[in-house]
């Protein structure tokens, strides 16, 4: 943190900037707990893609009129190649041991969808990137570190966040299982999107990660009817 945002952070608020900030604070909470809750609780219906590409309507209105977002960081391709090229280094052990924990916990899931119903798999394959990835991406990434900036004093304490709230949606799938490893993968998300400005790099990033656990026999704890 440089020394000009520390004193920023440490400066009195004024009464604008606090009601500000519970704005933030409550639109956050709205946003990023409520709904989920409310789908949990049968208040509302429990259609993810649904809101999801509601949400990704609105906070693409939102973050066009922001004239203070760099509209580049939705679009930036410079440098993706090389840098997934680095993220492959780091994720493909991560992958590798997901696959390994699949193939000795629970061999009969290993590649399942891919035996039993590869046309649905190579859907998900080919979709799940467009209409999953992207909006989750743009929903907590690029806009929860935008909007959400001022609430948070570094940009590991934003990167964090965004991750347990992007575990904490997947309690409509009803299983720890899609929790822990959205937290996981929330966080290098995170990092990847802080790291390098590009939502895009952070989008194939979440796209080699989702594709490979529909791959390899985790997609069931990733749709909602996996509920009971």
């Amino acid at each position: 943190m440089t020394p000009e945002t520390a004193a920023a952070y440490a400066a009195p608020a004024t009464p604008r900037s606090a009601t500000r900030t519970i704005r933030l604070w409550c639109e956050l909470v709205l946003l990023y707990v409520g709904i989920p809750l409310l789908m949990v609780e049968r208040v509302i219906p429990n259609w993810p893609i649904l809101y999801l590409l509601l949400a990704t309507i609105g906070v693409l209105f939102v973050l066009r009129t922001d004239k203070s977002f760099d509209q580049q960081l939705l679009v930036r391709s410079a440098g993706v190649g090389a840098g997934f090229r680095k993220l492959l280094l780091r994720d493909v052990p991560l992958l590798l041991l997901l696959g390994l924990g699949v193939w000795r916990l629970s061999p009969n899931s290993l590649f399942s969808l891919v035996k039993f119903a590869p046309g649905i798999w190579l859907l998900v394959i080919v979709f799940y990137p467009v209409f999953s990835v992207y909006p989750q991406e743009l929903l907590y990434r690029a806009y929860f570190f935008h909007r959400f900036k001022p609430l948070f004093a570094s940009n590991t304490a934003m990167i964090v966040a965004s991750a347990i709230l992007f575990g904490f949606v997947h309690i409509i799938f009803g299983s720890w299982i899609s929790i822990a490893l959205t937290v996981v993968g929330g966080f290098l998300f995170g990092l990847t999107y802080r790291r390098s400005d590009s939502m895009l790099l952070a989008c194939l990033e979440h796209a080699l990660f989702g594709d490979f656990i529909f791959t390899i026999g985790l997609g069931r704890y990733f749709y909602h009817l996996a509920r009971h």
